[in-house]
């Protein structure tokens, strides 16, 4: 007996999940630290682990791969939103190569239409400004926005929305001043904001009537414009959430958190919401019973699925996001 007992007592030793507070403090700020590390990248992806585990996360590096992955969860009843993998954008050409492959995306997309449900669009694409051209010295923003435009036109011409994710605080500015310009042409372009700036409640006021993607933020941001402490920045999710859910927009809710999730059904009563008002937003690979749970009940529910050969610093900002999704990473190294 007290044999089993010491090795049950060594098998939790060696699964049991690293602590919110020490994982927030001490590991969180090193992973993102690694996650722009040149080096560490080139190495991760030479390695075939690597390449394997990363597949919970990204489901594959081809157009053909990601088609497949979106039949899937379609057929289970899943909205998604499909992200092509490319931030380091050095040049205006690799940013034109970035907007050619939403366009094939898009075009294939197309070829499959997807009938909307109560004028939500269940299929989307997922943008990031700096994969469009936004960081280049020489009219960056200019190259980037044009692009998006294109982007735009080609996805209200298939039948499916686009929204311009959100990266470091230094580009928000630039970023809402973007959407804003192509939301002239394009209402139904949304955007996504990240409850952890201090600046965001002021965001969510400004774009109460858009489609508005809310998320607590990825980044390691100092404390000077953004809540670092988890509870802080849980406080600030729903502060934001309720503008949202008062506005005329239609909040999505990107979280895999127990508490905020609990505690929507009551924002959207408040403010006279129905389950077809708002929808959830998770990552493809985190949370697969939680989504179905709340598809079962009727929510609209979005996956997020990124696809690309550049899945390295995805993947280190998934690591660094919850304590759950370390552990799965350090369980398949130990398994090898």
């Amino acid at each position: 007996m007290a044999g089993r007992s010491l090795a049950r007592r060594s098998r939790a030793r060696r699964v049991a999940p690293i602590g919110a507070g020490l994982f927030g403090v001490a590991v969180r700020p090193v992973i993102l630290t690694a996650s722009r590390s040149d080096r560490l990248r080139r190495s991760a992806e030479r390695l075939p682990l690597a390449r394997k585990v990363v597949r919970r996360f990204v489901p594959g590096e081809t157009l053909e791969q990601v088609l497949d992955t979106v039949a899937v969860l379609r057929g289970s009843g899943c909205f998604v939103s499909i992200d092509h993998l490319g931030e380091d954008v050095v040049d205006a050409e690799a940013a034109t190569a970035s907007m050619r492959a939403y366009l094939d995306l898009l075009d294939a997309l197309g070829s499959r239409p997807d009938a909307a449900h109560d004028g939500v669009r269940p299929l989307e694409v997922s943008l990031k400004l700096s994969a469009l051209g936004q960081a280049l010295e020489r009219d960056g923003e200019k190259i980037a926005r044009e692009n998006a435009h294109t982007i735009c036109a080609r996805a209200q011409r298939v039948g499916a929305w686009v929204t311009v994710d959100a990266e470091d605080h230094t580009t928000t500015d630039s970023t809402l001043s973007i959407v804003s310009d192509l939301r002239t042409e394009f209402p139904w372009l949304g955007l996504v904001l990240q409850a952890y700036l201090r600046r965001t409640l002021g965001d969510c006021r400004d774009f109460a009537s858009a489609r508005v993607r809310l998320c607590k933020g990825a980044y390691d941001e100092p404390a000077s414009v953004a809540y670092r402490e988890r509870t802080t920045v849980t406080d600030s999710y729903l502060r934001c959430l309720r503008v949202l859910m008062a506005g005329s927009g239609y909040p999505m809710v990107a979280t895999h958190d127990p508490a905020i999730i609990d505690a929507v059904p009551a924002l959207a009563r408040e403010s006279g919401r129905g389950v077809g008002d708002f929808e959830y937003q998770m990552l493809y690979g985190i949370r697969g019973g939680e989504q179905r749970r709340l598809i079962d009940r009727g929510s609209h529910l979005r996956v997020y699925v990124p696809f690309g050969a550049q899945w390295y610093g995805y993947l280190m900002r998934r690591l660094a996001e919850r304590p759950a999704n370390l552990a799965f990473f350090l369980r398949a190294l130990r398994q090898r």
